[in-house]
């Protein structure tokens, strides 16, 4: 993750209040990281990454999957989001280089909530 985006990310009251709770690192415990990055991957590729995602601004719920929580913490939850926080233009489909730092940022950002809890 960009620096300046991270800690603009954590300096949101918004976006630096997701957590994830005990239920989600659990989950995470149970099907492991490599599921988890593949639902990751799933995620943005249908819900995310095509021109005019369905229902955006409103595809993200807010609690319910790790990786829902950790789009919210990230600013990728939808396009409008992923504009305003990354400059990655509405409209067009993702590139895959797009993608990818999508699907890094928010990795990252469970690692990092991992790292900082125990299950």
């Amino acid at each position: 993750m960009d620096i300046s985006i991270e800690k603009a990310l954590q300096k949101s009251k918004f976006r630096s209040s997701f957590k994830l709770t005990p239920k989600d690192l659990l989950y995470i415990d149970r099907i492991g990281l490599d599921k988890l990055k593949s639902h990751v991957q799933d995620f943005i590729l249908r819900k995310i990454s095509p021109a005019n995602p369905k229902n955006d601004g409103k595809q993200t719920p807010l609690k319910g999957h790790p990786v829902f929580i950790a789009q919210h913490a990230t600013a990728t939850c939808c396009r409008g989001c992923i504009y305003k926080w990354h400059k990655i233009p509405k409209k067009r489909n993702l590139s895959e280089a797009e993608i990818s730092f999508i699907e890094s940022l928010i990795i990252r950002w469970i690692n990092r909530e991992l790292k900082n809890n125990t299950v």
